[in-house]
């Protein structure tokens, strides 16, 4: 899988060593990919409170996209109040963004990917032992379901 993903590192300021997947999905606006990007490091706490967003022209640079695109996935960000703009400064992660993320993205899992994941689950006539297990060992054994019946 490593092959598969190529990486490309922010060095905007501020941001040294911080790797982005660098691949675009033809099925979603690069803007819109790209505010996801930001959002998942916040989520995942490679992004904290206080730190700043690489700069509009280095990410238009190093990603090959218009400036233009990198300022509207930006401002989705400030627009959600994730993000704000400091005058002469650039763009800052704000305090309290990781808490707010984490309801709005649990909220969206429990209302549209879950009813999914679930009627697939009752499909298959999988355990919550089962479930269980296979979260713990990473992975499902295909045999896992005989064994316990």
């Amino acid at each position: 899988m490593g092959n598969c993903i190529q990486h490309l590192r922010f060095t905007g300021q501020g941001f040294p060593g911080l790797m982005m997947d660098r691949k675009w999905n033809d099925g979603q606006p690069i803007y819109r990919q790209l505010r996801d990007r930001v959002v998942a490091m916040i989520l995942d706490g490679v992004l904290k409170e206080g730190d700043p967003l690489p700069s509009v022209r280095n990410v238009a640079a190093e990603y090959r996209v218009n400036p233009l695109t990198v300022l509207k996935g930006y401002q989705q960000l400030v627009d959600e109040q994730l993000v704000e703009s400091r005058r002469g400064r650039g763009m800052f992660v704000n305090a309290g963004a990781r808490d707010l993320l984490l309801r709005g993205e649990r909220q969206k899992f429990l209302t549209e990917e879950w009813p999914r994941v679930h009627a697939t689950i009752q499909r298959l006539g999988l355990t919550p032992e089962e479930l269980l297990k296979a979260s713990k060992n990473g992975k499902a054994s295909p045999d896992s379901s005989e064994e316990e019946r």
